[in-house]
């Protein structure tokens, strides 16, 4: 318990310095399909980890803040609502949040575990989303530091049966990623490193840039040409691959790829040429909205990114986007034909 005390901790800490300078015209800022008001997202945060940890995924249990659940349920608070609903103020905000994981230390005994991995790995996710928020938005930002991918070319997989999937046992797994099940993969070559900026560019220019230079939060820097190109819908990443004559790896490929010695992981989200859906004998967990409602619907991406927090994602770590979305710190490797 002691070590999970420490990692709900540090994933406080880490939210503070994304979130509680927002105060002012920040905390809500322009209504957008993509972003969520920070005011509400913090209040969001705080609230899962209250009804999963300290109300068992209940609503019959009262909250510590008067009709949080419905001011914080995403499942049933409609996105564009969440700039008009009566918050408390951003400092009461905060409190809130803060209360509620000073009560699930106190009593972490009594807490299910599943269900405090599951409100420690939603908040570092939501911790990211606040890294894209502050980019879409313009806001300040810490951003990578330069990276050196090394060589260009392909790597060569052997391929054969694989497991796909999470391995039952100790540790926490995503309803989505179980369980593990045997597929057969073709012999396959895929990049050593993600598409570049240089390489996109020669395509199209990409997301955030004009003149040389490309935004990083609030600030426009020269373009480094030799670093992984971000903010790329799936739909441009599969029209990158057709007019460079090659191809998205499979979800089941990168898998494969990232537990055999995989480069150049974690600069940015990678997409997949594959739909997400639901692996064989699929059960949904308590969260049921986590993964079943997008289905079919979203893309499967792969990796993680520069801005993921520490212990969040792993190799078989599955996320997912609709196809449209490039706001996110995403990128895309590919694969020979």
């Amino acid at each position: 318990m002691q070590d999970l005390a420490a990692r709900l901790r540090s994933a406080r800490e880490h939210t503070r310095r994304l979130v509680d300078d927002l105060a002012g015209e920040r905390e809500l800022g322009p209504k957008l399909a993509i972003v969520n008001p920070p005011r509400w997202e913090a209040g969001h945060v705080g609230w899962f980890q209250e009804f999963w940890c300290l109300r068992g995924g209940s609503e019959e249990g009262a909250s510590i803040l008067p009709n949080a659940d419905a001011l914080y349920n995403s499942a049933t608070v409609p996105h564009d609502s969440r700039w008009s609903l009566p918050l408390p103020s951003f400092a009461d905000t905060l409190a809130y949040r803060d209360e509620v994981l000073d009560r699930i230390l106190h009593g972490l005994d009594h807490v299910d575990p599943y269900f405090a991995e599951l409100a420690l790995r939603h908040e570092l996710m939501h911790a990211e989303a606040f890294h894209y928020t502050r980019q879409t938005l313009g806001y300040p930002g810490k951003d990578a530091q330069p990276a050196d991918l090394g060589p260009q070319g392909d790597k060569e997989y052997a391929g054969g049966v694989f497991r796909l999937g999470a391995n039952p046992g100790p540790g926490f797994a995503f309803d989505n990623e179980k369980w593990s099940h045997a597929v057969v993969l073709e012999p396959f070559r895929m990049a050593r490193r993600p598409v570049t900026y240089a390489e996109y560019r020669r395509f199209r220019e990409p997301l955030y840039c004009k003149d040389g230079s490309v935004r990083r939060f609030d600030r426009w820097v020269p373009i480094p040409d030799e670093e992984p190109v971000r903010h790329v819908s799936w739909h441009d990443a599969r029209a990158y691959c057709e007019w460079a004559g090659r191809r998205l790896p499979t979800e089941a490929e990168w898998e494969f790829a990232a537990l055999n010695g995989l480069e150049n992981i974690g600069h940015v989200w990678e997409w997949t040429a594959s739909p997400f859906l639901p692996y064989p004998g699929f059960l949904r967990d308590p969260y049921k909205e986590y993964s079943e409602p997008w289905f079919a619907t979203h893309k499967a991406v792969r990796g993680s990114s520069f801005a993921s927090p520490p212990g969040f994602a792993h190799a078989r770590f599955r996320n997912f986007y609709m196809p449209d979305r490039a706001d996110m710190f995403i990128g895309f490797r590919t694969c020979a034909r």
